[in-house]
């Protein structure tokens, strides 16, 4: 009896080693493997074709439902325990992207519930590494292309506009959703698209019919999607925000921030405060400067303008604010604006013709391009923009937060006025981004978020220009966390400075900018807790 008991013991004891060994061969411990998994995952990602467009439908997705289950069942199966700290924050870049493919799947659902997801032609190059909000997979960038086309590049259009009428037949078929802010406002964006068409006509060839005939089939299938877009709209009555709670598991295991709707109410509203106290403040301090002068003519603002970009450089490299490279001047050159006359000017514009350099500080963002297309990150996951805007934290984070920096740092101390405009950018942000959280909870609708926007964004300057404020908070009703990651990313790089800043001091070694900026950059165009964790490596506690 005794040695019967001993031998099912053993065997069960074998039984369970076995299994835990098979499990455990089942666990990857090879960082080429995410690389070969993540490759998987983005061809996966991008959809099938269905009558030569993207195939958004939803059997499209129940069917592939178990394809990413497989894939996700991979990533969670891979044992990480012995990987580089670098390493590992790209493996949670990876469960970051899933988690937003499934937030889609789930609850999002853009292909359903958001006209403006059909919108194909875009006309200007994304300051970030891809564009705002959710986007489809086939996008015609026609800002890249050169006119008079070569042969090869008017083929290559050709072919884009040829996608656009079958993809909006399917469009008509998958927009079952109710939400009547995203569905109204999505219309603009295909009148837009509309106006496009007739732009790229007057830039063809018109002896190019083979073009011309795509861009017709591409024009009458756009009108009648407008058409039938108003025809339904009357019928739609449902919210357009995905609610509190929605809204913080998707910023908590999307763009892994760590915060609650709650927790960034109070952030905003912290900052609406301050920079509206700090405006105030700053105006005492002035009132006895003269008051700034906007540019009146052209030649007022090349000149300006000139002597802002040439100022700006100077400052950096003096200041020993972060290295300076032989491709940054060029790209933001390349983006100095142009003269709007003053009955025209929106918000950004009416600052930039005052002052460039406060919006020029944020063109910060064009030295991040600049290093993605000039020194491609060597993790194969980090080389190309992360999928579902996850990248908005840092790429809007340090371009919003250098603003003040710079400010502080003395850009400056030879125009003290200029340091008023930094505030009101300051609240202007912070009042989008409240009206953007209130409208996601569905506390309010887009247009009286709309209303916080125009209120607190100091001086009136959102009232001249309607377009602008349609815009952002279509966006950031289109994006959940995007209108508020201006302000939600500046305080999380301020927090790693700070974090920095510290290990310095304790390691008696002094905090250089410049070099905090270079190991920033350099970390790559992620989530700035990631970045947290590469930098310092301290895993955060936000990350299980």
């Amino acid at each position: 009896m005794i040695y019967s008991r001993f031998v099912i013991f053993f065997l069960v004891l074998l039984f369970s080693c076995t299994m835990k060994s098979k499990e455990t061969l089942n666990q990857s411990s090879n960082y080429a493997d995410l690389e070969k998994l993540f490759l998987d995952w983005r061809n996966f990602e991008n959809p099938p074709l269905l009558n030569g467009a993207p195939d958004y439908t939803k059997s499209q997705f129940d069917e592939s439902h178990k394809t990413f289950k497989s894939l996700k069942n991979r990533l969670m199966n891979m044992d990480t325990s012995k990987w580089s700290v670098h390493q590992k924050v790209d493996w949670q870049i990876v469960l970051a992207e899933m988690n937003g493919y499934d937030f889609n799947y789930r609850v999002l659902k853009p292909w359903e519930r958001d006209p403006a997801f059909y919108q194909t032609i875009w006309m200007y190059e994304s300051d970030v590494p891809a564009h705002e909000g959710p986007t489809n997979h086939a996008v015609l960038e026609f800002w890249s292309y050169n006119f008079p086309l070569t042969r090869d590049e008017g083929k290559r259009l050709e072919n884009e506009l040829s996608i656009i009428p079958s993809f909006l037949v399917q469009a008509r078929k998958n927009l079952t959703g109710n939400a009547r802010d995203l569905w109204v406002a999505g219309i603009e964006n295909i009148k837009d698209q509309e106006k496009d068409l007739d732009f790229i006509q007057n830039k063809i060839d018109p002896n190019n019919l083979s073009l011309l005939k795509e861009l017709e089939a591409a024009r009458k299938s756009t009108f009648e999607f407008r058409v039938w877009l108003e025809e339904q709209s009357p019928n739609k009555s449902g919210p357009s925000g995905i609610g509190k709670e929605n809204y913080t598991w998707y910023q908590q295991n999307v763009h892994l921030l760590p915060f609650s709707w709650e927790d960034e109410v109070s952030l905003l509203q912290r900052e609406l405060d301050r920079a509206w106290s700090s405006l105030k403040l700053e105006e005492q301090r002035n009132k006895d400067l003269p008051k700034l002068k906007a540019a009146s003519t052209p030649e007022e603002f090349a000149k300006l303008t000139e002597k802002s970009v040439v100022k700006m450089m100077t400052f950096l490299e003096e200041k020993e604010i972060m290295p300076i490279k032989s491709n940054m001047e060029p790209a933001l050159r390349q983006h100095m604006g142009k003269f709007v006359p003053e009955k025209d000017r929106n918000f950004f514009y009416i600052g930039m013709h005052y002052d460039p350099l406060p919006l020029y500080s944020h063109f910060y963002h064009w030295f991040d391009l600049a290093q993605v297309r000039d020194e491609p990150h060597k993790s194969i996951i980090r080389k190309g923009p992360l999928l579902y805007n996850i990248f908005d934290s840092k790429n809007e984070g340090i371009a919003t937060g250098v603003e003040e920096m710079f400010m502080h740092a003395g850009l400056y101390d030879d125009n003290p006025r200029s340091r008023e405009i930094v505030w009101i950018m300051l609240a202007q942000r912070a009042a989008r981004g409240l009206g953007s959280l209130y409208a996601h909870a569905n506390e309010m609708t887009m247009a009286e978020a709309g209303q916080v926007h125009v209120r607190w964004t100091p001086r009136g300057w959102m009232e001249r220009e309607p377009h602008l404020l349609q815009f952002e908070q279509h966006l950031y009703l289109r994006q959940p966390g995007y209108g508020t990651c201006y302000i939600t990313g500046k305080y999380l790089v301020e927090r790693l400075i700070a974090e920095y800043a510290e290990m310095k001091e304790r390691d008696e070694k002094s905090f250089v900018m410049k070099d905090f900026m270079r190991e920033f950059n350099n970390v790559g165009n992620i989530p700035i807790e990631l970045l947290r964790w590469d930098m310092t490596g301290k895993k955060p506690n936000s990350i299980p």
